[in-house]
């Protein structure tokens, strides 16, 4: 294995464990829905992995996390706009 793969795949399991995180966190009642942690573990950790799929292609796997990265951009951009509406 060549070191740019091995390198896709720290950063796919860095990803991973942003998302799992964020998820433990919500399950264990330390962050809410509305959180930056929550928000923005799941947009990097699914970013991560979408680089991590770059180099080890799945499709299932890339559509997902295109879907779970444009929930987060959404969940993000609402945010925002409400901190600036109040």
């Amino acid at each position: 294995m060549d070191s740019v793969n091995i390198l896709a795949d720290i950063v796919g399991i860095i990803g991973v464990s942003l998302v799992i995180q964020a998820y433990l966190l919500i399950q264990i009642g330390k962050v809410t829905i509305k959180s930056n942690i929550y928000l923005y573990s799941n947009f990097f950790g699914s970013l991560m992995i979408l680089v991590s799929l770059f180099f080890h292609w799945n499709l299932a796997s890339v559509v997902i996390e295109v879907t779970w990265l444009l929930i987060s951009i959404y969940g993000i951009i609402r945010k925002l706009t409400q901190k600036s509406k109040n």
